[in-house]
């Protein structure tokens, strides 16, 4: 009887702690992934009758346009996203490279199909680059422009007021999001409370716009109004454009916050305020020019405003938190230059602060204010770059389905295509304003992806000159016994990209200098194509005799490497080095586009300037600089 009240007794006491942390967790969520989407009514409604390819306002176009927003959330977010996509995960991370890197390690296939895989994965992440500059600037943009419904006479200072508002947000960034995270999820939960409250209000007195649940009043629009319906499609995507954060910010706060605070809030309030943004319409078309803030009474316009700017600066540090990510991912895979990454949390591991990407975005968003001078302008450029990640997503989450899961191939089929009708439709109709903004952001997107695989193909190209440069370990320890050097007592780190060769610093230090250290260790960092590697499988020592020691360090791609680290749990396996006493040797290569490759020449002088600018070893893995030999090493490539 005891043991059953003292087990009853603990479950009674985890249940409330239980939910307290998901409570807590979801209302983190809150303000990180959903604040996207969740301020899409400022301006999805208005694009549709108001934008380029605006539509005239009649009953049944009202009704048409608001049905396809209410299905479009209802099948790409909550079927698409939270019922499928999401269960899609590499270890708890979620994203695009991170299901890339899923698939491609555990998956069999061919090469041609493993290398389609991959430059998909590449292309869908470097489109998202395109993305983090476009929200910044329509979402901040957009919140800002009341201020003109307000007082027409300050019409002229739309655009310097919002980039003050995007200055500021940059140059808070090195500071880290930990500060003000505790402020987000209240300020989106009070955003998401009023503009359900707003549309609610509407819609009491025109309740006949909940017809629009029906998706007949859709598939008609779509059907009467032939091309132009089908452009319209552009706009209504707008109202989606946060799902893919949905998927990437999956690791920092699982499935099931998400989910429920998606259920339980988040989509309630969009459709309250969509339909009440209709309901607007219906009865005052004159509202078309910007029917968010029509809801919003006179009395409250000024704090509505206030409330707004909040809410998309919340929206846009969730993107540019996300393209640090996303670097850092890039980085650690091994397709982008070593960038100083800072580390703005001690509890928090995902929350990093990358310069290079930082003051990139900085310019690009404030040019595309200056540029594009509305947000209606911008909305153009808004979509493309986000349709074609969410089908590289379906097109990735169909290999896992059959791969990995191994489900019924029929199914898998008929739901690949189903959501792939749906992607291709909204793709068709974002590229319809090719010319009118939408090349931008697929311009950036084939840039990053030029810079990735250039990078990566010189990496392969440069490491096999070295590789012919020097001599396999076993060759060089047969070399030792026949002919053995001065030894000097000490310890000598040797950073080496190939764990099975000697690295070409040693050769010339022992060429030039004639002596090498009694203990010798080559250090050899690699990035699993997991998000984080355990401490117990994160480092392998190998004793090769004669003092020479191979340690290879692995990390996920959601790591950062730490030499302190991996010298302690080496020593914890038998290389009993001290840090201060070690001498680190690096070489630092020189490179010289001659070889003639399957690299064309100007990629190869790309790959060079990339190199120059690439952060140093020492630096990135925080070496101890007074303790670290550069050797400098001229390859041809």
């Amino acid at each position: 009887m005891s043991k059953i009240s003292a087990t009853s007794g603990a479950a009674s006491h985890s249940e409330p702690s239980g939910i307290k942390r998901l409570a807590g967790l979801s209302l983190a969520a809150l303000g990180v992934v959903f604040g996207d989407i969740g301020t899409s009514p400022l301006y999805a409604v208005r694009e549709c009758f108001h934008g380029e390819y605006g539509i005239p306002i009649t009953d049944n176009n009202v009704l048409g346009v608001l049905s396809l927003l209410v299905w479009a959330l209802l099948l790409i977010v909550s079927l698409k996203y939270l019922t499928f996509i999401m269960k899609a995960d590499n270890d708890g991370e979620g994203g695009i490279l991170a299901l890339t890197a899923l698939i491609i390690t555990q998956a069999k296939k061919n090469g041609y199909e493993r290398w389609f895989l991959v430059v998909i994965g590449l292309f869908g992440a470097a489109l998202l680059y395109g993305d983090g500059m476009i929200t910044p600037a329509i979402s901040v943009l957009s919140a800002v422009e009341g201020v003109q419904i307000i007082a027409p006479a300050f019409k002229e200072l739309v655009i310097p007021v919002t980039i003050i508002v995007l200055v500021a947000l940059f140059l808070f960034q090195h500071h880290g999001t930990a500060k003000v995270g505790t402020l987000f999820g209240p300020i989106i939960f009070v955003w998401f409370v009023v503009i359900g409250l707003l549309g609610l209000a509407e819609i009491i007195r025109y309740p006949q716009i909940l017809k629009a649940i029906l998706p007949w009043y859709g598939i008609s629009f779509l059907l009467s109004n032939h091309l132009q319906g089908f452009m319209v499609l552009g706009a209504v995507f707008l109202s989606v454009t946060g799902a893919e954060a949905l998927y990437a910010d999956m690791g920092h706060f699982g499935r099931r916050p998400i989910r429920l605070t998606w259920v339980l809030l988040v989509l309630p309030a969009l459709l309250l305020n969509y339909f009440g943004q209709g309901a607007l319409l219906l009865a005052f078309p004159a509202q078309s020019h910007h029917p968010f803030y029509g809801l919003v009474p006179s009395w409250a316009m000024i704090p509505m405003v206030i409330l707004s700017t909040s809410a998309t600066i919340i929206a846009s540090q969730a993107l540019i938190t996300g393209v640090f990510s996303l670097t850092q991912q890039a980085i650690q895979l091994g397709y982008l230059p070593r960038l100083t990454i800072t580390h703005t949390s001690a509890r928090h591991i995902g929350q990093i602060y990358v310069p290079a990407a930082n003051w990139s975005l900085m310019i690009a968003t404030i040019s595309l204010v200056a540029g594009f001078g509305s947000s209606s302008k911008l909305a153009a450029a808004y979509g493309v770059a986000v349709t074609a990640t969410m089908i590289i997503s379906t097109i990735l989450f169909y290999y896992v389905a059959r791969d990995l899961w191994k489900w019924n191939l029929v199914g898998i089929n008929l739901l690949i295509s189903f959501f792939a009708i749906i992607d291709l439709s909204f793709f068709g109709a974002s590229m319809s304003k090719l010319f009118q903004g939408a090349w931008f952001p697929l311009a950036i997107g084939l840039a990053i992806f030029t810079l990735m695989l250039t990078w990566k193909q010189g990496r392969t190209l440069l490491l096999e000159q070295l590789k012919n440069r020097t001599l396999t370990i076993e060759e060089f320890l047969q070399s030792l016994s026949l002919q053995q050097p001065h030894r000097v007592n000490g310890q000598a780190v040797y950073l080496t990209a190939n764990p099975d060769v000697v690295p070409v610093a040693m050769l010339h230090n022992l060429r030039h200098n004639k002596v090498i250290h009694s203990e010798v260790a080559l250090f050899h960092f690699t990035t699993e194509r997991v998000p984080r590697v355990p401490n117990n499988r994160k480092v392998e020592v190998s004793k090769l005799g004669d003092g020479f020691f191979k340690v290879v360090a692995r990390y996920g791609f959601l790591e950062y490497p730490n030499i302190r680290q991996v010298i302690a749990l080496a020593n914890h396996q038998g290389l009993h080095f001290k840090p201060e006493s070690i001498s680190f040797f690096i070489s630092r290569e020189k490179i010289i586009a001659e070889l003639k490759s399957k690299m064309t020449l100007w990629r190869k002088k790309l790959f060079g300037l990339m190199a120059r600018n690439a952060l140093s070893a020492t630096a990135y893995y925080d070496l101890p600089s007074g303790q670290v030999i550069e050797i400098g090493v001229l390859v041809q490539i």
